[in-house]
């Protein structure tokens, strides 16, 4: 075993017992507040099994103790949120790469937390030669397809058992108004069906996990009945889908988001399928770009606070999280999962989207673990209060 190595089992040993030092009571937090120290119920026993509730994680950062603490303390589901992405576990054609999101899914066995698979096809994050040839052109529909199947069969195959829930298909819907699904290298390759195609293969591969289609801005009223057709064209083709992620990407100045979310659970519980709310953050820099298109790029933008989030914007944003949270609640059984995409502000995605080298405050823990008025407002709504 090589020096790297060594040190990575280390640090994995030496954060398993500091959390369980921790979650026994025994290690209090340091003076200096690095720690999240509280008292009273956490998010996993305020849920009381109504629905899961987790965050996305990242197998480097389960390394520091502190956070390892905050995610086995606070979390019953984890999400790795790059670790198990086709580009993440497919190095090469007829080759699989799993040290990363293995060493998530053994955290998560060791504290009793549910992992969910993310992602199984994406148009993004994904190595180009899954459905393109090396001139440029899609592969011809069966080698594709072929393709499709080895890459869920080996993913799916080595975590049977171990994940409870997969995304099969993520952001296949089109943002442009009229048009249905977005043109994507597997659609190109084998046709509108790669979608049924997906499932298929996924179902095949572990019939006991549940499977998910997951989109961003499926709450707004456009995209929510194009989702609502592809839920249809699912069951006409006779494949299993457990729910539906709205991934929940919202901004603090988009007044009417909580009220399309709670349209949308409804509306899809009508179609017999749950909800997952499954990349729950709440952005709040100003910024142009809409939905969550990781293609989507500003230059510059305005990053006004970056010494701290101001006490008025903090609770602005608490008040949108009790919203979302309501919203959660009004529709009772229609949820199961909650996850929000991160664990504490300096973990997030929109640190750096779309504008580059900003300081984003969107989750429930600031960069010091410390809980904000945000979380206190989550857990007020999840305690009734």
């Amino acid at each position: 075993m090589g020096r790297p190595a060594m040190r990575l089992r280390w640090g994995w040993v030496v954060a398993g017992w500091w959390v369980w030092l921790r979650l026994c009571g025994l290690v209090v937090a340091a003076a200096d507040g690095g720690g999240a120290e509280r008292e009273g119920e956490t998010l996993r026993e305020a849920v009381r099994g109504r629905f899961l509730i987790g965050a996305a994680v990242s197998a480097r950062r389960l390394n520091d103790p502190g956070l390892a603490e905050l995610v086995a303390r606070e979390f019953d589901s984890v999400t790795p949120e790059n670790e198990l992405k086709p580009a993440s576990v497919r190095p090469g054609p007829g080759q699989f790469r799993f040290e990363a999101a293995d060493r998530i899914v053994d955290f998560a066995a060791t504290h009793g937390i549910k992992v969910v698979g993310h992602t199984l096809c994406w148009h993004s994050q994904a190595p180009r030669w899954l459905f393109v040839g090396e001139d440029g052109a899609p592969l011809p529909r069966e080698k594709a397809l072929k393709n499709l199947k080895e890459h869920i069969d080996g993913v799916m195959g080595h975590y049977r058992g171990k994940v409870v829930g997969w995304d099969v298909v993520n952001e296949a819907l089109s943002d442009r108004p009229g048009e249905y699904l977005r043109q994507t290298p597997a659609r190109r390759a084998i046709g509108d069906d790669y979608i049924v195609k997906a499932f298929e293969f996924a179902q095949a591969a572990d019939p006991d996990a549940e499977l998910y289609y997951n989109d961003y801005g499926i709450e707004g009223p456009e995209k929510l009945q194009k989702a609502i057709r592809l839920v249809r064209e699912l069951k006409a083709a006779g494949v299993r889908l457990d729910a539906v992620g709205i991934q929940g990407h919202f901004v603090v100045r988009d007044e009417e988001g909580p009220e399309r979310l709670e349209r949308a659970i409804g509306a899809f519980q009508a179609e017999g399928v749950k909800v997952a709310v499954s990349e729950l953050d709440v952005d709040v820099l100003p910024r142009r770009t809409r939905g969550a298109d990781v293609a989507a790029r500003e230059r510059g933008g305005l990053d006004p606070y970056r010494e701290g989030l101001p006490a008025e914007v903090a609770e602005a944003q608490a008040r949108y999280y009790e919203r979302v949270m309501r919203a959660v609640l009004a529709h009772p059984g229609a949820v199961c999962r909650v996850t929000f995409w991160g664990t504490h502000d300096g973990t997030s995605w929109l640190n750096s989207w779309p504008a580059g080298r900003r300081t984003n405050h969107p989750l429930l823990f600031d960069r010091d673990l410390k809980p904000k008025p945000a979380y206190r407002a989550v857990l007020g709504v999840l305690e009734g209060r």
